[in-house]
């Protein structure tokens, strides 16, 4: 069995069963949590590499619970896939702006979980293999070893899928990606978004450096091809 730990999150015993069903035949270590109050606890002690939050969840719900993840300091750049209603396409953009990194509509299809599993956990191995140590632009310091971004010496929090997104075009400045290039680099070609989840993360993430004093220029949109990220003055 794999050493790979993936957290499970639903209240419905059927969801869980399902979803253990097909982790476990798959290699993985499945854990389940009931709630967003038991998912939280159980991060602090264990070493997971993976959460699957379904949005409905009693109590603390599956956004609230994705918002305090990404607020930790410890484990807040975890992946997370949502598993939303195939017809709530607000709670899947809502997901996308706290910082999903991917999410599944209900009913689950088998072959589409593992899929989309096996695409998170690639790229995360990826970005951790990754050659480069440290970007520099200006006050902006991205180090790929650490997963951490500094802005003017101070903490920039992003999510796993935010950080992936800011390196990527930062390690070819002055290059322009389109939506499309950018999504089968980082969401992969089995994962099915539309264009627009690129503009979601770009979005939240101009928003975080504005928060901090930065311009949005950083990261420039040229306007009908994709984004880049400027030269180095």
């Amino acid at each position: 069995m794999s050493s790979i730990k993936v957290l499970m999150v639903d209240d419905d015993p059927s969801v869980l069963r399902l979803l253990e069903s097909a982790l476990v035949n798959n290699g993985y270590q499945a854990y389940k949590a009931n709630s967003g109050e038991e998912a939280l606890s159980m991060l602090e002690f264990m070493s997971i590499n993976l959460v699957i939050l379904d949005v409905m969840l009693s109590g603390i719900d599956g956004l609230e619970t994705l918002k305090r993840i990404r607020n930790h300091r410890i484990y807040g750049s975890i992946p997370v896939l949502m598993l939303t209603s195939r017809a709530s396409e607000i709670d899947n953009v809502i997901g996308l702006e706290l910082g999903a990194d991917d999410y599944i509509s209900k009913p689950i299809r088998y072959h589409e979980l593992i899929s989309r599993v096996k695409a998170v956990l690639r790229r995360t191995a990826q970005s951790e293999s990754s050659s480069f140590t440290k970007l520099s632009f200006g006050s902006l310091e991205i180090d790929l070893d650490s997963r951490t971004v500094t802005l003017k010496g101070q903490a920039l929090p992003l999510s796993f899928k935010e950080f992936e997104l800011l390196s990527f075009l930062a390690k070819k400045p002055g290059r322009v990606f389109t939506r499309s290039e950018l999504l089968d680099a980082l969401w992969s070609e089995e994962v099915f978004l539309e264009t627009r989840t690129v503009d979601v993360h770009i979005r939240r993430i101009r928003k975080k450096l504005e928060e901090m004093g930065q311009s949005t220029g950083l990261i420039e949109t040229v306007r009908n091809v994709g984004y880049r990220f400027p030269n180095p003055p």
